[in-house]
C-alpha cells in the first residue's frame, strides 16, 4: 500500500463543547456524521454560496480536526473565528502532519501512536488518510499521489477551485458526500439547493488526458474556435479541467502557448451526468 506525505495540508483543531453545532452550522455536510472511524468532506461557501475552503473532518475525542490546504489554513481560522460569537469554541491550527494511503482495503499498519487513520469519505479508491503527531513512514512521494488524485477526478482546493466563484456541484461535491441536503441551515445553503433542483450545473471538473504539453492553470480550452473549458490542475499527462458539459463527449485543444496540446476528457464512473448533445 503505497503511502505519501501530504506538505501541502495542515490540520485546523476546533476545541470547546459548542464546537459541532457551532461548525454544523458554517460548513456544507452534517458534522454530526464525524465519528472515530469516520471522516466527513465538507466545504465553507460564501453567504452566495460559492467555494472558499474545504476539508476532511475528523472526531477524535474531545475535538474536531480539519484537514484543509496549508496556504488557506490560517484564513480558514481566521474567518471561522468572526462566528464564534457566545459559542465555546476555540480554532488553532497543530503541528499534526498528514498523509494519504491507497490501494488496500484494510488501514496500513505500523503508524506511530497517537495516528488516526480513516477512510477517505469521497470514494473507497481514495485509501485512506492518516493524521500523525509524527511523520509516518512513507514509500511513494506527492506526485505518486497527484497523480492518483487526478485519475479519481478529486478536486484539490485552490489548485482546481477558485474561491469566491466557484460552485460546489460544478466540482463534484454531491457526488462525492460532500453535501448534505438533509441537515438543516448552514451558510451558502440556499444558491446550493436551487442549483441542485434547477438544474442549473453547465459545466463540471473532470479528468483528461493530456496528449502535448501540460497547459498552465487557467489556459482556456478550445473546440472548432470556441471556449469550452479552462484548464485546472495537472501532472504527468493528466490533468483536470473545468468544461461544460456538452462538450465532454470528444477532445478540446488548448489555446495559446500550449496550442499543440489535446485535452481528452474522461468522464469517471461516480459523475452524474445529464443527457447531453455533441458540441
Amino acid at each position: 500500500m503505497p503511502i505519501s506525505h501530504l506538505p501541502d495540508r495542515a490540520v485546523i483543531e476546533i476545541t470547546g463543547e459548542d464546537r459541532v453545532p457551532f461548525l454544523q452550522g458554517l460548513v456544507s455536510n452534517d458534522v454530526t456524521q464525524a465519528a472515530p472511524g469516520h471522516a466527513v468532506w465538507a466545504a465553507l461557501l460564501t453567504p452566495q454560496g460559492k467555494w472558499l475552503a474545504d476539508f476532511l473532518i475528523l472526531a477524535d475525542g474531545g475535538r474536531l480536526l480539519l484537514d484543509a490546504e496549508a496556504a488557506g489554513a490560517a484564513a480558514v481560522v481566521q474567518r471561522l473565528s468572526r462566528f464564534r460569537l457566545r459559542s465555546r469554541v476555540a480554532l488553532a491550527v497543530t503541528p499534526l502532519s498528514v498523509a494519504a494511503a491507497w490501494g488496500g482495503t484494510a488501514p496500513p499498519t505500523g503508524l506511530p501512536e497517537g495516528a488516526l487513520a480513516v477512510p477517505d469519505p469521497r470514494l473507497p479508491e481514495a485509501g485512506w488518510r492518516l493524521l500523525s503527531p509524527t511523520p509516518v513512514a512513507a514509500d511513494a512521494d506527492f506526485a505518486d499521489w497527484d497523480r492518483h488524485r487526478l485519475a479519481l477526478g478529486l478536486p484539490d482546493g485552490a489548485r482546481d477551485l477558485d474561491a469566491e466563484k466557484s460552485v460546489l456541484l460544478e466540482a463534484g461535491f454531491d457526488e462525492l458526500h460532500g453535501i448534505s441536503w438533509t441537515k438543516g441551515c448552514y451558510m451558502g445553503q440556499e444558491l446550493t439547493a436551487r442549483t441542485r433542483y434547477r438544474g442549473l450545473v453547465k459545466r463540471r471538473l473532470v479528468p483528461v488526458e493530456v496528449a502535448g504539453p501540460l497547459p498552465p492553470r487557467g489556459t482556456p480550452l478550445l473546440r472548432d474556435g470556441r471556449e469550452v473549458g479552462e484548464m485546472r490542475s495537472g501532472r504527468d499527462g493528466l490533468g483536470l479541467a473545468l468544461m461544460r458539459v456538452e462538450a465532454l463527449d470528444g477532445p478540446a485543444r488548448a489555446a495559446g502557448e500550449a496550442g499543440d496540446s489535446v485535452l481528452t476528457p474522461r468522464v469517471p464512473g461516480w459523475m452524474r451526468l445529464p443527457e447531453r448533445a455533441p458540441a
